[in-house]
């Protein structure tokens, strides 16, 4: 089985209850099980992660590029602002999915930037927690 990082930025620990008329009602646990039975059927590993913390993040992009990883990426808030991860996600050796579960294009204007996208393999965004399994899907394909 190949192994998939899913690596989810901060405030997603709040899924389910932080603005659910945005977010959905499924919390980040089922997200991880949905991404995990999703990953099976795909003959996927799927290692599901999240962090509120830039450089945690970070230093698990740095093991991804050194071991050849994939990665599924929802960079969240650090989408808009974060050069260390995007300089880090530049360095990548595998493909790389950036992920939303809203459509960032229709949300405030400050959203609409993504530092992350010009690095990444491809972006889906707005399919609330299918947004994930689109892009296990897309990445079964690109392995």
């Amino acid at each position: 089985m190949t192994r998939v990082l899913v690596l989810n930025g901060p405030n997603l620990n709040r899924l389910g209850t932080r603005e659910p008329e945005v977010y959905g009602a499924d919390t980040l646990a089922d997200l991880a099980k949905l991404c995990a039975e999703t990953g099976r059927e795909l003959g996927l590993d799927v290692d599901f992660r999240q962090t509120n913390d830039e450089a945690e993040i970070v230093g698990w992009i740095h093991q991804a590029v050194d071991d050849r990883t994939p990665i599924i990426l929802n960079p969240a808030a650090f989408t808009h602002y974060s050069y260390s991860l995007r300089d880090a996600l530049a360095q990548r050796t595998a493909p790389l999915i950036e992920v939303h579960l809203s459509n960032p294009a229709t949300r405030e204007e400050f959203r609409h930037t993504s530092v992350v996208a010009g690095v990444a393999t491809g972006t889906i965004a707005g399919f609330g927690t299918a947004s994930y399994t689109l892009a296990l899907r897309a990445l079964a394909d690109l392995l």
